[in-house]
């Protein structure tokens, strides 16, 4: 059932998000909707075989070699090898917000990316249940579907932006018989209408993941207790990036600590129901990893 609900998933969301970039062309005119969906079709297929590589550029990630951090590999080899998946290449973000996530279209071409913050401040048992997270999030391959979400979701944001300002002052290009306050709304909206789209997808994975991970690495509780330190960590810690589209990817919202619009709009189900399930799921004890050492990149 969940090869077919993620497929359905996918059909929807990326349906919907070229569906509105349509809409924008058509609240700039008639003329406009060819040339929207001609770039409805190449956002899909850029998005496509290169979502990976702009979300990690965003953030400016560079792939660590084995030897910065055997450690660390060696936790990501070995959850692989149980989760019956190809080892990851593993980058490392600028950031000391502690966070991570997992980008690439297929397994074969899977990344875990971490952040500097992230393994200052979690244990190794920790940092295990949050790469066995990232892993789940590959091996239930919903990595595309919110790699694709968060490329175009920036793309459909930042050409309502540039078209929002063209209209306001006098540019638009809309038809004599078109509202131009009609238009711009619908330019206005669009964002919000990607964003809510893209919500409905990424909140339910999570949960999904969240279990698959546990049962990968054989400890909800570690994954659970990281949740909880990623949480206050995200609010204590402003991320290093503004990109908003691509916050569903994180484990933990990167703009916990903000309030307003972005608090509303939150990517991520509540934390604390999260832990809960976790909880529920664990054993009467569990295995400890070397849970007084903490990985550091050389």
């Amino acid at each position: 059932m969940r090869p077919l609900s993620n497929h359905l998933k996918t059909v929807v969301l990326l349906g919907g998000l070229s569906a509105l970039v349509v809409g924008i062309g058509a609240a700039l005119g008639p003329r406009y909707i060819g040339l929207f969906g001609v770039l409805a079709v190449a956002m899909n297929i850029g998005a496509y075989f290169f979502s990976d590589k702009l979300v990690l550029a965003l953030h400016r990630a560079k792939e660590i070699p084995r030897e910065a951090a055997p450690d660390l590999h060696g936790l990501v080899e070995e959850l692989a090898t149980r989760g019956g998946l190809p080892k990851p290449r593993v980058f490392l973000i600028p950031d000391e917000q502690p966070n991570a996530f997992a980008t690439g279209r297929n397994p074969e071409k899977g990344v875990v990316a971490v952040t500097e913050g992230i393994l200052r401040i979690l244990t190794p048992r920790e940092l295990r249940g949050v790469l066995a997270h990232e892993l789940a999030h590959i091996r239930n391959r919903d990595i595309l579907v919110s790699s694709i979400a968060a490329t175009l979701v920036s793309v459909i944001s930042s050409v309502a932006n540039a078209l929002s300002f063209a209209a306001l002052f006098g540019g638009g290009g809309r038809d004599d018989e078109r509202s131009p306050g009609g238009g711009l709304l619908t330019i206005l909206v669009a964002p919000i209408a990607a964003t809510l789209i893209q919500l409905g997808i990424s909140r339910s994975r999570e949960f999904l993941a969240d279990e698959t991970g546990a049962r990968m690495c054989g400890d909800p509780e570690a994954l659970a207790s990281a949740l909880r330190k990623l949480e206050r960590g995200a609010a204590a810690i402003p991320s290093a990036t503004e990109q908003t589209a691509t916050a569903s990817l994180f484990i933990v919202n990167p703009f916990a600590g903000a309030g307003g619009l972005l608090k509303l709009f939150s990517t991520h189900p509540s934390t604390e129901e999260r832990v809960r399930r976790l909880l529920a799921m664990a054993p009467g004890g569990t295995r400890v990893l070397h849970p007084d050492a903490v990985f550091y990149p050389a």
